[in-house]
């Protein structure tokens, strides 16, 4: 909202000596954030001159120039200032005797545009003749500004910045959604009382007999379709001017006052009801009253009905939008934009002044159905003032009056009245100062919510009754006690709110799960890998792909306002983000990459309908059965740890030949995150439909399938733009820590030396070699501290259909030395268990 100053003085005593960052410092002391502060960037000396007379002199370029004589001082000047000056002008809008802006050289106009003396046309201009819009009084620039056409006189050479008000400044305040009252000059005036305790003088503090309608004009509310149960119209308020000019000027101080709010000018009549809605807060629409047909009607559109607004667009409304019609039909979307059938114009004789209170949500939803959003919805969606709309409608009709030569028709008019008394709201004694941590006294309560316009009642009662406080009509925001304690701490300064934190319970911190999730994040960072959060958004083909082993169509999450419309559903995978990260990073140039990312996946049950019908209210504490709802209205969202890897794990460099990613890598990136996750796993071969076959396998905990790894396929790499070959693994991570339990405390290191052997056993090929180590651990016993794979080979000297896989076998016992025998025994011990099993035995 930008408020000029010379306004603002209108209604509130702002000292003479004020500066803008004054007001501004006393306007944020009261809640509101400063945005700027706006001025006519142009100095002088810019004076009114008088045209003494002029040659119109045709050029080669067949322009037609005028060398003018012009008088720009009384008296008989020095040669320094000659009184008369010869400016060199293009314009042909004046004559002589006209008295016109003068910009002398050593001014400076917006752009910035300095102004001096200069050779052009054969003659040297000793300054310039002045439009409007070079002045910055709007953008009409056809010709020279003529004082006589804006009613303005003054004597030769007199200030013609001061006369015109373009020394006026403006201070521009951001003003949150809850507060609408204050886009307005009234509302802003009377902050600014509350900051600084100026005198405040209402400019709605009018007699009602003044500002009461006349009869005879038909308004009718017809809403069949109420929003949430609310009529559209509360208030509409009709009054009509005759034989108005709308060919007369808008006087200088309107022009200043419009450009400074930041409004265009449009012509008298747009600008008188632009210029009361600035200043009263209630947006105005007037009509060309001989272009309507019979009375007005507010209702709702009909399906297929369509309105030519105000911008040339042919608009098809919804049922759901508020119009005003009158006998031909739709000529306005209410409190959004008027309709071009009923359009004030150059030739409007009879303007109907309309000034209304629409319903809020009404309005916000037809101003963003339509992409319409104008200085009247933004008023009528944050609440105005329902007192207000007669006192509006008959300040728009004395400006018509006193500006545009109309006469009010004080018989003829109309007025619809539905009541705005506002619900009191109960306020406990105790509850401000125990809301805000300050100690008010009752005094300064009472006295900050009856500063605001509040009506208390039983203030002075007994000390344990609480106060009924009935708001003011322009201010819909206060609704409850919560609403009015913010009032309080504000009216008396948030800055005596103490900073004081509280107290966090000792012996709290970070949470089991927290603290796992961290080591698994903080053990993949530290092996190489790089943590990269993606958006959760997916297609349905990725999710199905990936969040399935076979590919079948599993159900989704559907957004019902997506981000991406290409990407309209939430992840059952991390995988496809990964894959996206990866492509981004290769388009850049960077092909090694080693990628991870810990992350939520959305997991719904089949035929479950997610999403809850209902809002708990705010500040009351959902009971168990609602949160037990809340709980059931959303999907299951286990957190999952994926990883990815493509490109050369090793560079080439001197005596080191590059070594490609593999399986291998994001095995050993596996137990890593099992490491952190205190849990151990196995790998059992699988078939996945986005993985190589024969490449793929399930990872467990104990017989718990948490995850899988394996190899993209080429076709699946290739449709995500990465060339070779790509190794991932995903586990759901939330599984594996719930599997690991309460972790314990590691067992002391021994003191005594492993004894280390080999074994290399021949099975059939289809043993997966998981499970001839696990049969090797079965019979190997306590003795066997660990057991790594460490070959798998197929070939000459292994029968056709079988492989010989070696594991290197760690023995240690917790209180002696073991000798090559103990260890030995213990070893055919496990080879005795897996050639039961699977008929292995012992490469010669």
């Amino acid at each position: 909202m930008r408020v000029p100053l010379s306004w603002l003085r209108e209604f509130v005593e702002v000292p003479s000596e004020a500066t803008p960052e004054d007001v501004l410092a006393s306007l944020v002391s009261v809640g509101f954030e400063e945005e700027d502060i706006h001025r006519f960037e142009l100095s002088g000396p810019i004076v009114v001159g008088e045209v003494l007379a002029f040659v119109e002199e045709p050029q080669s370029n067949g322009k037609t120039i005028r060398w003018c004589q012009v008088r720009v001082a009384s008296g008989e000047g020095t040669d320094a200032e000659p009184a008369v000056r010869g400016i060199v002008c293009g314009a042909s809008n004046f004559f002589v005797g006209d008295k016109v802006v003068v910009t002398l050289p050593g001014s400076v106009l917006p752009g910035p545009f300095p102004i001096a003396a200069r050779k052009t046309y054969g003659h040297v201009s000793d300054g310039m003749i002045a439009s409007a819009k070079e002045l910055g009084l709007g953008q009409e620039h056809s010709g020279i500004l003529r004082l006589v056409e804006i009613g303005v006189d003054a004597p030769v050479g007199s200030d013609a910045i001061a006369l015109l008000g373009l020394d006026d400044e403006a201070v521009e305040i951001n003003v949150t959604p809850d507060r609408g009252y204050a886009l307005s000059i009234r509302g802003v005036a009377r902050e600014y009382s509350h900051a600084t305790g100026a005198t405040f003088r209402d400019p709605a503090d009018r007699p009602w007999d003044e500002v009461d309608p006349g009869e005879g004009f038909s308004i009718t509310v017809d809403d069949a379709n109420p929003i949430r149960g609310r009529v559209g119209a509360s208030e509409f308020v009709a009054r009509l001017v005759r034989d108005v000019d709308a060919a007369k000027p808008t006087p200088p101080w309107m022009i200043t006052r419009l450009a400074l709010a930041g409004v265009r000018p449009l012509g008298i009549l747009i600008d008188i009801t632009n210029y009361v809605m600035l200043e009263l807060g209630n947006p105005i629409h007037g009509y060309d009253y001989d272009a309507l047909r019979g009375g007005i009607t507010v209702r709702r559109a009909r399906a297929g009905e369509k309105l030519e607004t105000l911008d040339g667009q042919v608009r098809t409304l919804s049922t759901e939008d508020l119009l005003i019609t009158d006998e031909s039909g739709p000529i306005g979307l209410a409190g959004v934009m008027g309709g071009a059938t009923t359009e004030m114009g150059s030739a409007t004789r009879t303007v109907l002044i309309e000034a209304a209170t629409f319903d809020p949500v009404s309005i916000a939803r037809t101003a963003r159905r339509h992409k319409l959003p104008s200085e009247a919805s933004r008023r009528f969606e944050r609440g105005v003032d329902p007192a207000i709309p007669f006192v509006a409608a008959r300040r728009v009709a004395d400006l018509m009056v006193q500006l545009a030569g109309g006469t009010l028709d004080t018989a003829f008019g109309g007025a619809l009245r539905a009541g705005h008394e506002q619900p009191a709201i109960e306020l406990p004694r105790g509850f401000v100062s125990g809301l805000i941590g300050v100690d008010y006294t009752v005094d300064q309560i009472v006295e900050a919510l009856r500063l605001i316009g509040c009506d208390i009642q039983d203030a002075d009662s007994d000390a344990s009754a609480p106060w009924l406080v009935f708001p003011p009509s322009w201010r819909p925001d206060l609704t409850d006690r919560w609403t009015l304690a913010e009032e309080v701490a504000r009216i008396h300064g948030l800055d005596q709110v103490p900073s004081v934190l509280p107290t966090p319970p000792s012996g709290r911190g970070l949470t089991a799960a927290q603290r796992a999730r961290r080591r698994v994040s903080n053990a993949l960072a530290a092996a190489g890998y790089v943590e990269t959060p993606s958006f959760p958004f997916a297609t349905a083909e990725s999710n199905d792909l990936h969040g399935s082993a076979d590919g079948r169509r599993l159900p989704s999450i559907k957004l019902a306002n997506p981000l991406d419309g290409q990407l309209p559903y939430l992840r059952r995978s991390l995988i496809p983000g990964l894959l996206q990260v990866a492509h981004r990073n290769l388009s850049r140039g960077l092909v090694d990459l080693a990628l991870f990312e810990t992350g939520v996946v959305f997991v719904p049950a089949d035929g479950v309908e997610y999403g809850t019908p209902f809002v708990p209210p705010l500040g009351v504490r959902p009971d168990a059965a609602t949160l037990a709802a809340l709980d059931a209205s959303i999907p299951s969202q286990p957190r999952h740890v994926a990883i990815l890897l493509t490109g050369m794990r090793v560079s080439k460099q001197p005596g080191q030949a590059a070594e490609a990613a593999d399986l291998a890598d994001v095995i050993d990136a596996v137990r890593t995150v099992a490491a952190a996750a205190g849990v151990e796993v196995t790998i059992d071969q699988t078939r996945r439909a986005a993985l190589h076959p024969g490449r793929a396998g399930t990872v467990r905990v104990g017989e718990v399938a948490v995850g899988y790894v394996g190899e993209l396929l080429p076709s699946v790499a290739a449709d995500a733009d990465l060339p070779g070959r790509v190794v991932v693994a995903e586990l759901d991570l939330d599984l594996m820590l719930s599997l690991a339990g309460e972790r314990v405390v590691a067992a002391s290191l021994s003191g005594f030396p492993a004894a280390t052997q080999d074994v290399s056993l021949v099975v059939s090929a289809t043993v997966p070699a998981a499970e001839v180590e696990a049969a090797l651990v079965s019979g190997a016993g306590d003795l066997l501290e660990a057991v790594r794979l460490v070959d798998d080979y197929r070939g000459s000297g292994v029968a056709e259909g079988t492989k010989s896989l070696t594991f290197a076998l760690r023995f240690r016992a917790p209180d002696r030395t073991l000798t090559a025998a103990e260890a030995t025994e213990a070893k055919l011990a496990g080879v005795a268990v897996a050639e039961d099993r699977f008929q292995a035995h012992i490469r010669e």
